[in-house]
């Protein structure tokens, strides 16, 4: 095998479409069939599965992607550094991103980004926090955005904002009589139908465990629906549906207007990390570097880290 046809390789995965990756390496479709082919014969592998609407990768596939990106990562990083990238080709960076901070964190640092490095590309993955974390152990993608600390070896988490969670109900007479009772006692939501988000989203395990130190287990609740989506959920919530617990920077518009009301959970401090992760066992390229460089900017991250180096300095 070589490099050329590894690049082909990677180019299909992440596009899904062999016409695609041609036009992005400025090759015929018949040499990358043929450079798949070939990768697909030494190797004894079926690499991809293909339909008529698409094309996914296999097991083995898969397996490969990790490796192959990789390889093809460390040729870009070598002709970085080294000055030898050819004409104008513009870089890419893949960024896996949970629910919040895809569509309430990342839109001010990817401005910030395209605003210094306007050559670069971006392509953002949204998905659950696990399924977040399974991309950058896989090397899917270069970074991550997540809510949840999963337990993962080679995943480097970085906490980069504080998210409070928040219980929402309808705006109507009885919630508004609600919050005037004792915010520390939230044992009226054993009575309520509860709208929950999916399984394996980072709201929902964190709900479950800032509810539990407020006293209120999962099996107390009738949780009536897990609903994906959090605009669903909001909509629902205002129609009566339910309750739910969400985040606060996702219904900070609709309590503003009025349509529902916000109450906070007990015992939950300040919330819970926002983390940016990327895999320690991969050397990130220079764009990866960059938008990294650029997250620590916006969200104060590198004050932060001066601050802590010059006091360990003076001890």
């Amino acid at each position: 095998m070589n490099l050329k046809q590894l690049e082909a390789f990677v180019k299909v995965a992440e596009g899904g479409s062999f016409s695609k990756a041609a036009k992005d390496l400025f090759l015929t479709q018949p040499t990358i069939s043929a450079h798949i082919s070939s990768l697909e014969k030494e190797l004894n592998a079926r690499l991809f599965v293909r339909n008529t609407k698409e094309v996914s990768l296999s097991d083995d596939g898969t397996e490969l992607y990790k490796y192959a990106k990789q390889m093809i990562d460390l040729q870009k990083k070598i002709e970085e550094s080294f000055g030898t990238e050819k004409g104008e080709k513009k870089h890419g960076i893949t960024i896996a991103a949970s629910t919040i901070p895809a569509q309430y964190l990342l839109p001010k640092a990817l401005m910030s980004f395209n605003t210094r490095y306007p050559d670069e590309q971006i392509k953002i993955v949204e998905t659950d926090s696990s399924k977040v974390v399974q991309q950058i152990i896989d090397h899917m993608a270069d970074v991550g955005f997540t809510g949840t600390v999963l337990e993962k070896k080679h995943c480097k988490y970085i906490p980069f904002y504080k998210d409070e969670l928040v219980i929402i109900t309808p705006n109507t007479e009885r919630y508004q009589k609600l919050q005037k009772m004792d915010p520390e006692d939230i044992s009226w939501m054993k009575e309520e139908h509860v709208i929950m988000r999916e399984e394996g989203s980072g709201t929902r395990k964190e709900a479950e465990n800032q509810l539990k130190d407020a006293g209120i287990k999962m099996t107390d609740l009738d949780i009536i629906a897990s609903i994906e989506n959090q605009e669903t959920i909001k909509k629902s919530v205002r129609q009566g549906m339910g309750i739910s617990v969400l985040s606060k920077l996702a219904t900070k518009d609709e309590v503003a207007a009025g349509f529902l009301l916000a109450f906070p959970i007990p015992e939950s401090d300040d919330g819970r990390d926002i983390n940016l992760v990327y895999n320690k066992n991969y050397q990130l390229s220079r764009s990866a570097e960059r938008f990294v460089k650029i997250v620590k900017e916006v969200y104060g991250l590198e004050s932060h880290e001066l601050k802590k180096e010059q006091g360990e300095k003076a001890v």
